[in-house]
């Protein structure tokens, strides 16, 4: 072989290179990724992952960061005597959970913000109104400082201080977090477009 195809053939593989690179990169750049899978962003400061909880379910069963390891899940607060956003809030939570309530590593975790109110009983009650089976949907009590703690420190979800007994949490925002613990969305649980948004982005994350 001559000097002459020896340096073609090496210009023909480095050009072959460059442009699978060049290919790559705009792949990458118009996708957030290769392929088209796109990832979704983690939000947040970094490094900030859900910290430690024990909560009661509707069931009277105890529920902590143990039993969410390794799920995907979305978070919420509300309220059982709310006339304002949270009765649309779980309408539309329902639409979340007959998506997913088949798939065995996901749940939903709607925390009261009323707790002096919200006994067990009634948030059981309220579970069964919405057709909430307590293996992946939890509607969750404890004591106001430590809901309140996961909604603001937590979740992300409100950015207020406690303030004591008289302190009150009131939001429209679901968190989606991922099986890490990680927080990937927020969405605004009144708005049809978000939640639908919200079931996107569900699917996206058990793919990645």
């Amino acid at each position: 072989m001559s000097k002459k195809t020896i340096l073609l053939i090496s210009f023909f593989v480095l050009l072959s290179a460059a442009f699978l690179g060049y290919a790559g990169y705009v792949i990458k750049d118009q996708t957030g990724s290769f392929f088209g899978k796109e990832k979704l962003p983690i939000l947040g400061p970094m490094g900030h992952t859900i910290p430690g909880f024990s909560f009661t379910d509707q069931e009277g069963k105890t529920r902590s960061k143990a039993d969410v390891e390794g799920k995907i899940y979305v978070t919420e607060f509300f309220f059982t005597t709310c006339t304002g956003i949270c009765p649309k809030m779980n309408a539309n939570m329902e639409k979340v959970y007959a998506k997913f309530k088949d798939k065995p590593d996901f749940l939903i975790l709607s925390h009261t913000v009323d707790p002096d109110n919200d006994s067990v009983p009634v948030l059981k009650a309220y579970a069964q109104k919405h057709g909430a089976d307590s293996k992946n949907w939890w509607f969750l009590t404890g004591t106001k400082k430590d809901l309140y703690r996961m909604a603001r420190q937590g979740y992300l979800v409100d950015d207020g201080v406690y303030t004591g007994e008289e302190d009150f949490v009131h939001t429209q925002w679901f968190a989606l977090i991922d099986k890490a613990g990680q927080i990937r969305g927020l969405y605004e649980g009144t708005k049809a477009q978000d939640v639908d948004k919200l079931i996107t982005d569900i699917d996206r994350l058990m793919e990645e």
